[in-house]
This record gives C-alpha cells, structure tokens and sequence, in this order.
C-alpha cells in the first residue's frame, strides 16, 4: 500500500512537471557582447517610450515584433515580421544572452504572440500592447514565466 502511494505521487509529480512549460534560462557575461548584440541592445533602449502601435515599425509606434525587426536591422540582420514568424525560423538556444530574443504564448493556443529582447540582469525591453509605451520589465514575473516557450538567437 504505502509503495503505491509513492508510485502515485512520483506520477503526480511528473505529470505535473510536464505541465509546467519550458524554464527562462539566462547567460548573462559582462564584457562579452558582440558588436552586433551592442548595436541590438542600443537600439532598442534607444525605443523606450515609443508608443505601442499594432504593426508598427517606426518612431511612430511599434509593436513587439516591430521593436525586434527594428533593433535588429540597425544592425545588419533581417528577422521576420511577426512574433510567430520570428519564433518559427530563428535558432533557439537554451539559454538567453544580452540581445536574444525571448517568445511568448500571452493570447492563448501555445503560440508564440509577444517577444523582448534580453537586456541583460533578468531584464527584458518589449512593446507591452494598446494604451502603453516601449518599456523594461523583470523576467522573473510569474506572468512571463508562466508564458515563456523559448529564446532565439539571431545575432552573433
């Protein structure tokens, strides 16, 4: 008896495990950004405060996947237009670095729909949606965490 309680909560635990989704893992290295990540991470401070705009890709307004397709061609590389699109065709990589991308599922279907950009200390840039502006916020938000499906890394 007392070996199926413990067989039944080992499952639970998997099961439940399983459920979680995939773990915001970071690799923050001072000193080793790239010329290209330095270019990325500059424009898109350089963003903050731009007003969110649905397709946006201007100083006019952007939206989250405006903001990355803008940072990114400042410096040299071509990304996709959508979240979903950026999601699909660039590398994942385990663990994100200054610069990397970081996809979301925030309407539902398990579908990449939001992406930031890694700053660096648990810090992400994103355009947040209608009615605010082009900000930071903490990956560590149980918000994000609970969303996150994975990290890309486009740039060198």
């Amino acid at each position: 008896m007392r070996a199926s309680r413990l067989l039944v909560g080992l499952l639970v635990v998997f099961l439940l495990a399983g459920c979680a989704g995939r773990e915001l893992a970071t690799r923050d290295a001072p000193g080793e950004l790239t010329i290209d990540r330095a270019l990325i991470l500059a424009e898109a401070r350089r963003s903050l405060g731009i007003p969110y705009r649905y397709g946006g890709t201007t100083e006019r307004g952007l939206d989250c996947s405006g903001l990355v397709q803008r940072a990114y061609s400042h410096a040299g590389i071509r990304v996709p237009r959508t979240s979903r699109a950026q999601f699909e065709a660039l590398p994942r990589v385990n663990a994100a670095r200054p610069g990397d991308l970081l996809f979301f599922a925030t309407s539902g279907g398990g579908k990449a729909s939001h992406v930031g950009i890694y700053l660096g200390d648990g810090e992400m840039i994103h355009a947040p949606g209608r009615g605010r502006r082009v900000t930071t916020t903490t990956i560590a938000l149980d918000y994000w965490q609970e969303r996150f499906l994975g990290a890309a890394a486009p740039a060198p």
